[in-house]
């Protein structure tokens, strides 16, 4: 079945942050949105690449040499094997592009924060 995503209907179903959701699959990668606010995890991904697309806020994507600012509208890709944590200082939404069964935390697989099921919405 083809029909649209509406991100901002999405964006409304739910409040929890670091709680990823899926919206739509793409070949071998789910499409999720999630709330964030405050600092998450540094964690990589061995094996896969991810993107994220802010929509709402401000993402600081701290990486081991520099922090880089993503704004509304903008993207960032962080390359498989590249350690990172994202960080907002005040409620920020972003999609995440991710090949799918990949990890929120990564490596970081013991961590609390570790969301192994996740919810289609």
């Amino acid at each position: 079945m083809v029909d649209k995503i509406n991100l901002a209907q999405k964006f409304t179903l739910f409040d929890d942050q670091w709680t990823p959701r899926i919206v739509g699959e793409l070949n071998d990668l789910h499409i999720k949105v999630a709330k964030i606010e405050g600092a998450f995890i540094w964690h990589k991904h061995d094996d896969s690449d991810e993107l994220f697309l802010v929509t709402q806020g401000t993402l600081l994507m701290h990486l081991r040499d520099k922090t880089v600012e993503v704004n509304p509208g903008e993207i960032i890709v962080i390359p498989a094997g590249v350690e990172h944590k994202p960080e907002a200082l005040s409620e920020c939404q972003i999609v995440m592009f991710e090949r799918k069964g990949t990890l929120n935390t990564g490596d970081a697989v013991d961590n609390e924060r570790t969301k192994t099921e996740l919810e289609w919405i």
